[in-house]
């Protein structure tokens, strides 16, 4: 039984085809796509209201240059969203729950952002490593530690998303078991189960949309340390 919980965050293979990017890309087919008409319907309506909200909100902080990341941010926001939110749906897979794919976005652009303060503010972006007015003592020290904690950020990206969406969706499949083997047994423990299951659900549908947005908001934290 306990092997069987984790089998749902293995890659769905049909006839030896890993189907890992199809559930990648079929949400995008979901979203209405823009029209020159200059009335849209109301879905359209609320999708452009959300990015305009959201890219404001986001890139406030940063200044002129940093603003063409904007379009970037926002489709890796609305990538994620669509991801964590599906993913909560029964007989379905979550591709966010792969730390591979959590690491393939987050050390990329991290890295970017790091090449990018090296090529427009080399000493500014170094200054970070050796915090002023340090003892010279701990000079040597503190350069060793803040390289680590630098190199460790795209690592924190991809394990913090990864392990939230794991915990929930083994939280929601123990509790579902517990409450189907309780309903002949004890039903009033069931059906109390069932409504914490219930409860449980809407918390990881806010921690879907929340774990999607601290992504994006630690990359943009990251951009505006290095432009």
């Amino acid at each position: 039984m306990a092997v069987s919980f984790f089998d749902q965050f293995m890659s769905p293979v049909f006839m030896g085809i890993p189907l890992i990017a199809l559930a990648i890309s079929l949400p995008w087919v979901l979203f209405p796509t823009p029209s020159s008409r200059w009335l849209t319907n109301r879905v359209l309506t609320l999708q452009n209201w959300f990015l305009g909200r959201f890219a404001n909100q986001l890139m406030m902080p940063l200044n002129v240059g940093g603003h063409k990341w904007a379009l970037l941010f926002a489709s890796l926001m609305i990538f994620l969203l669509s991801m964590n939110l599906l993913g909560l749906l029964p007989y379905t897979f979550t591709p966010t729950t792969q730390l591979s794919l959590n690491m393939g976005l987050a050390v990329p652009l991290w890295l970017a952002t790091v090449i990018i303060g090296l090529r427009k503010q080399l000493t500014v972006s170094l200054a970070h490593l050796l915090p002023e007015g340090t003892p010279t003592a701990l000079v040597p020290v503190l350069i060793v530690i803040e390289t680590i904690s630098l190199f460790i950020r795209p690592l924190a990206l991809g394990v913090r998303l990864t392990a939230n969406l794991t915990a929930g969706h083994l939280l929601i499949q123990l509790i579902s078991t517990a409450a189907f083997v309780l309903l002949p047994l004890m039903p009033t423990v069931a059906i109390l189960t069932t409504i914490l299951l219930f409860l449980l659900t809407l918390l990881e549908v806010a921690v879907a949309m929340i774990q999607a947005y601290v992504f994006v908001l630690l990359l943009s934290l990251y951009l505006q340390e290095n432009v």
